[in-house]
């Protein structure tokens, strides 16, 4: 008998399950085994909507929302402040690595944090006796020339006058003093005045600086036209609520010299704290953890690595804020076969957020990402974020210069296990060393490799390009939001399908002589 088409829909009650599998019934070890991203698909939903409606918003930390669920990775090869400053204000963050001195870190630190300000509460000031020769050298270093001029030289005193480039671009006594050709009729913002109110002053006087003050006249602050232009091109940038300033994260290891490394970070300006150990299950990370909380009661703290619900218990009560997921599945990482040691990520990444999301801890998928379906499954199988090392290597922002082999442009790419990266050296403890528990070891055992990735060219491209993919991969599941396919994972409406060998082939490209695979324009 043919049934009604009209009613199609009605008789999808007559099946005893929906179609597909539940991420319980997927991620059953007893069923597959340990799976990885490619291992399974998630299967289409009802599109209602566009792929702009699709918010990414998500947790960093308990405490730390940002834009867009991009994290690059704390590798020497991949995160110091130049892809740290990007990923902020693309909506993400940056971690930057440790393999250098924590003075090296530190001000690493402090250039993210000073490189885009809603209000600069610690400016370049000057005296009205410094000289014009002298704002010239301080534009050699420095890279501007505008500076607040108050009468004792410093934030906080009164403010007397102004000087731009246009002051001293031409004037060719260098003796002179600032005092003689700094502007002194001003336009500032009063104390309590807002960043929005502040940036409308500074497009109605068409001036490049807003100094702020008090009831007396008194310099607090500063706002910046060029800040003003970086928020109009960044508008999903990832700023501190309070100080507006760009969000930077940070990793240490867990020996004691890291805690004095911690205590300049801090004093940079840091954000988030990463504890990077290949195994976070120690009693090491443990005794940090709570050390830092003892200490630093708001800094947020992302622990790991972890990737069963043992490992994650263990740090959430020491009160972790975080955890990062993954041993062993990055492109550059050789820990399960050299160890014997880790986990699939797709299950690793469900069992562990599974049990850290009952107590409100987001978690971090970090190592396997190689694509935008990589990053969706993440997210599907209960990540609040992902972490990028090789997908973001390559790209002008990291670290290292180009090279040229076979006609073909590349750059550096190595593990933080490999031996290269664990005999840098340092003045502190090699970070690479620490991570894998070898600082004492008398011969190195390499848990990663050395390598080359192809240019990416700049993330200013990339990842707005991973930023849109993701949205239409949450549209093809008729998803609108990260907190709502977390949602609908949970109660089985989002369905999944294991994937065998033959229906992965199928799902890449075949059959063709030849074919060019560009990814974005």
């Amino acid at each position: 008998m043919v049934l009604d088409a009209s009613i199609a829909s009605s008789y999808l009650k007559d099946y005893p399950k929906r179609d597909g599998l539940s991420v319980k019934q997927l991620i059953d070890s007893a069923n597959f085994g340990g799976l990885t991203y490619n291992d399974f698909l998630v299967l289409p939903g009802l599109i209602n909507f566009p792929s702009s409606a699709v918010s990414l918003e998500c947790k960093l930390t308990k405490d730390i929302t940002i834009n867009a669920p991009f994290v690059s990775s704390p590798m020497d090869t991949v995160t110091e402040e130049n892809m740290a400053i990007h990923m902020a204000l693309l909506g993400g963050i940056g971690i930057i690595h440790h393999n250098c001195t924590a003075e090296e870190q530190a001000d690493m630190v402090r250039k993210v944090k000073k490189y885009e300000n809603g209000f600069i509460s610690d400016p370049v000031v000057i005296a009205p006796n410094t000289t014009v020769g002298e704002v010239k050298k301080m534009k050699e270093t420095l890279g501007f020339t505008s500076f607040p001029v108050t009468e004792n030289g410093k934030v906080g005193g009164k403010l007397v006058g102004i000087i731009t480039s246009r002051d001293v671009q031409f004037h060719e006594d260098n003796d002179s003093q600032v005092s003689e050709v700094m502007t002194t009729e001003l336009i500032v913002g009063k104390e309590g005045i807002t960043l929005t109110e502040g940036n409308e002053l500074l497009r109605t006087s068409k001036k490049g600086k807003l100094p702020i003050v008090d009831t007396n006249y008194n310099l607090i602050s500063l706002i910046s036209r060029t800040d003003l232009q970086k928020n109009q091109n960044y508008p999903n940038a990832s700023k501190s609520f309070h100080s507006k300033q760009l969000l930077c994260g940070a990793a240490i290891g867990t020996l004691v010299a890291d805690r004095e490394r911690l205590t300049k970070l801090v004093e940079a300006g840091l954000d988030v704290v990463v504890l990077d150990s290949s195994n976070g299950s120690s009693v090491f990370q443990l005794d940090m953890i709570k050390w830092i909380k003892s200490t630093y009661p708001s800094l947020q703290i992302i622990a790991g690595n972890v990737v069963t619900r043992e490992q994650a218990a263990l740090l959430i009560e020491a009160g972790a804020d975080a955890l990062r997921i993954g041993m062993g599945s990055g492109s550059i990482c050789i820990t399960q076969e050299v160890m014997a040691c880790g986990r699939p990520q797709g299950t690793a990444v469900y069992n562990v957020t599974e049990f850290a999301n009952r107590f409100g801890i987001p978690c971090i998928a970090d190592g396997g990402i190689g694509n935008i379906g990589h990053i969706t499954k993440a997210l599907a199988l209960g990540a609040s974020t992902v972490m990028m090392g090789g997908l973001l290597a390559g790209t002008a922002e990291t670290p290292g210069d180009y090279f040229y082999r076979d006609g073909k442009r590349l750059k550096t790419y190595r593990g933080m296990g490999s031996i290269d990266a664990m005999q840098q050296t340092s003045t502190n403890a090699n970070a690479s060393t620490s991570r894998y528990f070898s600082e004492s070891d008398q011969v190195l055992v390499a848990q990663g490799v050395s390598g080359s990735v192809v240019d990416k060219g700049s993330i200013i491209k990339f990842v707005p390009y991973l930023y849109n993919g993701l949205q239409h991969s949450l549209q093809d599941i008729g998803i609108k939001s990260i907190q709502e396919l977390r949602s609908k994972v949970d109660s089985e409406e989002v369905r999944f399908e294991f994937r065998t060998a033959s229906a992965q082939f199928e799902g890449g490209v075949h059959g063709l002589h030849s074919y060019e695979k560009r990814l974005h324009n």
